[in-house]
């Protein structure tokens, strides 16, 4: 029986450095093992999460398949207030909310809100409405329902759809999102970013080698 390393065999020691260096590697895969495995999940979470080009392409296709997309409202809404005109898809999201209301004592309180906020003389997010539809409005507001607001939003759809949802598709809050992974400055891109006047060198497009 081995008393001390001292007395330890060649053959005893060599057996246990040989142990030592085995229940090292194996701990070291398992560390690895498990790092691995962290990133995968990582990256299948980043993956569930990234928004996919086909998604993307579609609010090409229609105002309604873009602002009925959370991800593609939110885009919108930033493009919007880049040009100080948040207010047409805040009343719009307003009007979506409103038309939900199940308790009828609370239609009319949330249907004041909306008028004093976007329709009144004196709103601080005033949209742009003729006056016809103003009046019809204002006139709603002494029953409210929820179809006193269809009118109106009906007419700011409208006008978002023939005016900034056409700008939108042009700007780089879309072309950003729509360019595929990872491309470059190709003639097909290059074009592009030609044709809508954007510079492939700015920080706000798609990065360019």
């Amino acid at each position: 029986m081995c008393k001390g390393l001292a007395a330890l065999p060649a053959t005893c020691l060599k057996s246990a450095k040989d142990m030592k260096h085995r229940l090292g590697f194996l701990l070291q895969k398992s560390d690895s093992c498990d790092y691995s495995s962290s990133q995968s999940k990582k990256e299948k979470i980043s993956s569930s999460q990234r928004l996919s080009q086909e998604e993307v392409r579609k609010w090409a296709d229609s105002l309604e398949n873009l602002i009925h997309h959370d991800r593609g409202l939110a885009a919108f809404r930033a493009f919007l207030k880049s040009e100080y005109s948040e207010e047409n898809i805040e009343f719009w999201v307003s009007c979506e909310e409103y038309k939900k209301t199940k308790s009828p004592a609370k239609l009319s309180p949330k249907a004041r809100k909306i008028y004093d906020e976007f329709i009144s003389v004196q709103a601080t997010k005033e949209v742009n409405l003729d006056s016809c539809t103003r009046e019809k409005t204002s006139h709603n507001m002494l029953e409210p329902t929820l179809s006193c607001f269809d009118e109106a939003q009906r007419k700011i759809f409208t006008l978002m759809e023939k005016d900034s949802y056409r700008r939108f598709l042009k700007s780089p809050y879309y072309l950003d999102l729509v360019s595929p992974p990872g491309a470059g400055c190709g003639p097909e891109n290059c074009k592009r970013n030609h044709t809508h006047s954007l510079d492939c060198n700015s920080n706000i497009i798609s990065q360019c080698a």
